[in-house]
């Protein structure tokens, strides 16, 4: 049973499986009081500071709410950002899908340290991801807790129950709208209807730190690619995984030396 866990949990995408991982790694230390908050929120001093803290560029995004929003933000993390590694026609590559957690994540700092102050900003990215991937299925049904609703109100049903459960949450849901709408206009809507050019394209380097030469994608977790012999350029193995090259199998079977 743990070997077909682990089987499906290595199978997962990897953005949104490393994801909510993240968010369930440091969140119940957190909220259990065996880690302390300070060492994760943001603020500009401590980029500030030297050496600059620059991991809470993104541990400002992995604490969850307390209670069932352990379980809950995770879940939602792992849905939408899912959808949007999966089959969302905007992200065809994987450091397409990080290029978008990059800008949409600064865009939601940016607007919170602005307007509103707050040092955590996960409800925001929920929020953000739910809006992206959902604009792509308009016309599309899709479920929501217990409801069937059009896809594309389901950032809307998010702040409708926030109203509900917790208020506070809805100004730093609506930065994650706005955050996710911006990133829509300047990647898709201006050049496309504005003539505009998409000034959110990919760069280099993150394709860079994608695709990495030594790692090697597979259905669950990652394989290490093993140099090749000096100067050989490529593996010279068979198609079927032997080690030797195809040549020195039509030589028979050989002998050992000092053999009969």
């Amino acid at each position: 049973m743990s070997s077909e866990i682990m089987d499906a949990y290595w199978a997962a995408p990897p953005m949104a499986r490393t994801l909510a991982t993240a968010i369930v790694v440091m969140s119940i230390p957190v909220h259990f009081q065996m880690v302390s908050y300070v060492w994760f929120y943001f603020t500009e001093d401590t980029l500030l500071r030297f050496p600059p803290e620059i991991w809470r560029l993104a541990t400002c995004f992995l604490l969850s709410g307390p209670k069932l929003g352990i379980i809950m933000d995770p879940y939602f993390a792992y849905q939408y950002l899912k959808q949007l590694e999966t089959a969302n026609s905007k992200f065809p590559r994987k450091e397409d899908v990080l290029w978008y957690l990059m800008t949409v994540g600064s865009f939601i700092i940016l607007l919170n340290r602005v307007f509103l102050g707050g040092g955590f900003f996960l409800d925001g990215l929920l929020m953000a991801l739910a809006y992206t991937a959902s604009q792509d299925q308009r016309g599309a049904k899709t479920n929501f807790f217990f409801f069937t609703v059009p896809a594309q109100t389901v950032p809307y049903c998010m702040l409708l129950a926030s109203l509900l459960m917790n208020p506070m949450a809805i100004p730093l849901q609506i930065t994650g709208i706005v955050a996710a709408h911006l990133h829509d206009f300047l990647f898709r809507l201006w050049p496309e209807f504005g003539g505009g050019r998409n000034i959110l394209a990919t760069p280099g380097f993150v394709s860079y730190l994608v695709k990495t030469p030594r790692i090697l994608e597979r259905g669950y977790g990652t394989a290490i690619r093993q140099p090749t012999a000096a100067g050989s350029g490529s593996s010279t193995g068979a198609s079927t995984g032997s080690v030797l090259p195809d040549s020195w199998k039509t030589r028979g079977s050989g002998q050992r030396l000092g053999g009969n």
